[in-house]
């Protein structure tokens, strides 16, 4: 498969921002290099990542993303859209997905919750193991966001619960309540090919028939005893509404893919139907969490 490579000139201090927003615009996969070509892969959970001076972020996109679009995504949100230096280049076809499983690793969460690559050997067959296979396009618990809602759904007890996973992606977190006992798990999102990553998934690891997947237009109306959303500020914000009325009466609910600066606003608008817990936080981003009142 042909692709394209977009590369952002960053430094210390803009490199995991642009990071960040070449995912939201539709990138496969960011690598960050220096002037000597040196890259830095995605890090691991709790890991401390010192940027370069003159750091390159690098997005990879399929041949037929519109670029046009991306590009104007991320000059409306560039703090000086004169100053963005950017340049798209075409890429000769070679094995990104094998790169990318080179570089993901079997990963704890919490007391027993482990994310395991379905390609190796789990660390403690006797602890709660999730095999993931979520190809280039979506999430393996690697960053903060999943990570701290991986570690809060490890700590509740979700035998016999219903579970929504509101913005599935790979499936990570239904899987991860599947295997921590939920007796069903509710996963909704935009793209097909989410759902299909999902379904693969949840088949690899034994917990399909326990799963039920929705696009937004076909989910039918219920409610959950935990909820978890892990996407983005705008669309918690706008959708919060639509969230909350999935979850029952003292229900729990998780949210994240929230920046530090975003998380004292979006706990006030949560606030009027949840009793919210302590804002969680793990490098610059946050997890709210709060029961229905």
């Amino acid at each position: 498969m042909p692709w394209i490579q977009l590369r952002l000139a960053a430094d210390e201090e803009t490199a995991e921002k642009y990071s960040d927003w070449l995912m939201a615009c539709g990138s496969q996969a960011v690598t960050f290099i220096d002037a000597q070509d040196t890259p830095i892969y995605e890090p691991l959970p709790g890991d401390e990542v010192l940027y370069w001076n003159n750091t390159v972020v690098m997005g990879l996109f399929e041949a037929s993303h519109d670029m046009d679009k991306a590009i104007a995504y991320l000059k409306s949100i560039h703090p000086d859209k004169a100053e963005m230096q950017y340049k798209l280049e075409q890429l000769e076809d070679k094995d990104w997905e094998r790169e990318w499983m080179d570089n993901f690793h079997p990963m704890k969460f919490g007391n027993r919750l482990w994310i395991c690559p379905s390609w190796l050997d789990v660390p403690e067959p006797e602890a709660v193991n999730v095999m993931l296979d979520p190809g280039l396009a979506f999430g393996t618990g690697t960053h903060p966001t999943t990570a701290l809602c991986l570690t809060w759904l490890d700590s509740l007890d979700l035998e016999g619960k219903t579970v929504v996973d509101f913005g599935c992606g790979s499936g990570i977190l239904s899987l991860a309540a599947l295997k921590l006992g939920a007796k069903k798990v509710i996963g909704i999102d935009i793209d097909p090919q989410a759902l299909q990553a999902s379904l693969a998934n949840a088949e690899r690891n034994g917990v399909a028939e326990r799963l039920e997947l929705y696009l937004p237009k076909d989910q039918p109306e219920f409610k959950a005893d935990v909820v978890v959303a892990n996407i983005l500020a705008g669309p918690l914000r706008e959708l919060a509404p639509v969230i909350m009325n999935y979850v029952a009466d003292h229900g729990l609910l998780a949210l994240s893919g929230i920046l530090e600066e975003q998380g004292e606003e979006l706990q006030g608008i949560y606030a009027q139907w949840c009793d919210m817990d302590p804002i969680a936080v793990q490098e610059e981003w946050v997890r709210l969490s709060g029961t229905h009142k």
